[in-house]
C-alpha cells in the first residue's frame, strides 16, 4: 500500500481534477464524510465545492489549504481488501491524521490501469478556523501503513511495479510512470504554458515532439539521445496539459512573445521538491539520484 499526500495549494483545483475524472468516466464517487447533505453526490459539483469554500473563508490567511491524498493499493493488496474494507481504512487513516471530523470526498479512480483512490479535504478546521497541525505528516502516514499491513496481513515484499521518475533504457512499466509524472505536473497551477511544461519535462529527460498529426513521448539520456521506443501521446489516459488541443502555440512563438520572462528558480525548486519526496516514498534506489542532485543545485542558486 502506498499513500501519497500531494503538495497542492488549491483545494478547488484538486477537487475539480477529481470531478473532471468522474465526468470523463475515469473515476467514480466512492465515499464522503461530515458533509451537510446525507448524500452530497446527489447534488452538482458546485454544491460540494461550496462546502470547502465556506470552511476556508474562516481563515483566508493560510496559503496551502488543500489536503489531497491518493491511496494506492498494489495488485496483491486489492486481492485482500475489498471496497468496504478500503472505505473503513480511509476513515481510519483520516482519523489517524487528525482529519476525521473534517469534510472530505473520496473518488475511486481506474485511469492508470489500476484502481486507486483520491481523498480531497481542507487543512482548515471546520469548527475553529485554525490550520490543522501537520507536523511529521509523512511519518504518521507511514506508521499507519505499517499498522494496516499488520491488520490485513499484507505482504509488502511483493509490491507491484511502482512508478518512478528516473527513466532509462531498461525501465519497466514506463507508460504508467510517465502518466504518473504527467499527473503531478498537471496539478501545478504555476505551470501555465506549454513552453514551461516542456522545460519541466526536460528535467526528467522526457520530451514531447510533433509527429504527423499528433505527438510522441520520448525518453532521452543526459545528452538528449532517444533511448526508448517512442509512445504515441494518444495512447496515454493521463495526458500532459497544453497537448489536448489540436491547434496550439509553438514553443518559438511562445518564446517570441515572452522573451523577457524567465522561468522562476523558485518554481523549479517547488516542483522538484514535490516530485522528490514522491520518489522517496516509492523507494527510489541508489541509481536514481539525479533529482536529488538537481534539488541541491537549485537550492544553491
Amino acid at each position: 500500500m502506498v499513500i501519497v499526500i500531494h503538495q497542492t495549494a488549491s483545494t478547488e483545483n484538486a477537487f475539480l481534477y477529481n470531478e473532471k475524472k468522474v465526468e470523463q468516466k475515469a473515476a467514480s464517487y466512492f465515499h464522503s464524510r461530515n458533509t451537510k447533505a446525507i448524500n452530497p453526490f446527489f447534488y452538482d459539483k458546485s454544491h460540494r465545492l461550496k462546502e470547502f469554500i465556506d470552511i476556508e473563508k474562516l481563515n483566508p490567511r493560510v496559503k496551502n489549504k488543500c489536503l489531497h491524498i491518493s491511496v494506492n493499493p498494489s495488485v496483491e493488496d486489492s486481492l485482500k481488501l475489498n471496497d468496504k474494507m478500503i472505505l473503513r481504512e480511509i476513515d481510519n487513516f483520516m482519523q489517524h491524521m487528525n482529519y476525521g471530523d473534517q469534510t472530505y470526498f473520496v473518488y475511486k479512480h481506474k485511469d492508470l490501469e489500476r484502481t486507486h483512490f483520491h481523498i480531497v479535504s481542507t487543512r482548515i478546521d471546520k469548527y475553529t478556523g485554525k490550520k490543522i497541525k501537520d507536523n511529521h505528516e509523512r511519518q504518521k502516514a507511514q506508521n499507519f501503513i505499517k499498522g494496516l499491513e499488520l491488520r490485513h496481513q499484507l505482504d509488502n515484499s511483493k509490491r507491484s511495479e511502482k512508478p518512478v521518475f528516473k527513466f532509462s533504457a531498461k525501465s519497466r512499466n514506463i507508460k504508467q510512470s510517465l502518466e504518473s509524472l504527467f499527473y503531478h505536473i498537471n496539478q501545478l497551477k504555476e505551470v501555465n504554458s506549454k513552453a514551461l511544461y516542456d522545460e519541466i519535462l526536460k528535467l526528467f529527460n522526457v520530451e514531447i515532439r510533433k509527429s504527423g498529426r499528433g505527438h510522441i513521448v520520448l525518453v532521452t539520456d543526459e545528452k538528449g539521445k532517444v533511448i526508448r521506443y517512442p509512445i504515441r501521446l494518444s495512447k496515454f489516459k493521463e495526458k500532459p496539459n497544453f497537448y489536448k488541443v489540436e491547434k496550439e502555440t509553438s514553443i518559438k512563438e511562445w518564446i517570441a512573445t515572452n522573451k523577457d520572462k524567465k522561468i522562476s528558480s523558485d518554481l523549479k525548486r517547488e516542483f522538484v521538491k514535490e516530485l522528490l519526496w514522491q520518489i522517496r516514498m516509492k523507494g527510489m534506489n541508489e541509481n536514481n539520484t539525479k533529482q536529488y542532485r538537481l534539488k541541491r543545485n537549485i537550492k544553491r542558486r
